[in-house]
């Protein structure tokens, strides 16, 4: 059974005050990601709700900010889900150099203009009060690259700790599966693999020309 959205805000404004929501679709923006535990607290230890289960920590890119969406359940009234979502600008890190030369960086990025608290990339993490939190903030930071401040171990879940980038991201780019980087040469080199001396020719010039190994993308979509 599904509760009403403006069932879960008249209640949380009742009884978090100080904290800001405003309904997207059917979930629950939180306007500053810092009131975020206190109120997956509410929501779960609340006799009236006891939304005791937090079934998946999902993120979002929308060009201008990231999103970290909550979906939660009660597993003892059967009912739910209740959405909650926060907003955080994106790092403002600059993209690295294709192998083409062309220099491109990323520009300063603004928050919508209607939510006046945002942190910089950073979101609390749940793990003290959900502990399904645990391995899904870590996909949400290994795919998006929003941090989750307080984790217990903010470590990639996917990808291995030296790959660059947020594959998830729309400003995410893709590297040229036909070009090795020193990085990666170090890691097949330390697993005992061959690695032939054009590559790693071809490596070492990309380093101290400060580049890397990007593919380039075609300037006209392929025909289908």
């Amino acid at each position: 059974m599904n509760i009403p959205i403006e069932e879960i805000k008249k209640e949380l404004e009742a009884r978090l005050p100080d904290v800001k929501f405003r309904p997207v679709r059917d979930s629950l923006l939180i306007e500053d990601p810092e009131d975020l535990p206190q109120v997956a607290l509410f929501l779960k230890e609340s006799p009236k709700f006891l939304l005791d289960y937090l079934s998946s920590v999902t993120g979002a890119d929308y060009l201008d900010y990231l999103e970290s969406v909550y979906h939660l359940y009660s597993m003892a009234k059967k009912q739910g889900p209740v959405v909650l979502r926060v907003r955080v600008t994106k790092s403002h890190t600059a993209v690295p150099s294709p192998i083409n030369g062309s220099k491109t960086e990323a520009g300063a990025v603004q928050g919508p203009r209607d939510i006046k608290k945002i942190k910089a990339g950073k979101v609390p993490s749940l793990v003290s009060i959900y502990r399904s939190a645990e391995l899904q903030e870590r996909e949400a930071f290994d795919t998006f690259g929003i941090i989750y401040e307080g984790h217990p171990d903010p470590r990639r879940l996917f990808m291995w700790e030296e790959f660059q980038g947020h594959p998830l991201r729309k400003d995410y780019q893709q590297e040229d599966t036909e070009v090795l980087e020193t990085t990666d040469i170090a890691w097949l080199e330390a697993r005992g693999i061959k690695v032939p001396d054009e590559m790693k020719e071809k490596a070492k010039a990309l380093h101290a020309a400060g580049l890397r190994a990007l593919a380039q993308k075609p300037e006209k979509p392929r025909a289908g």
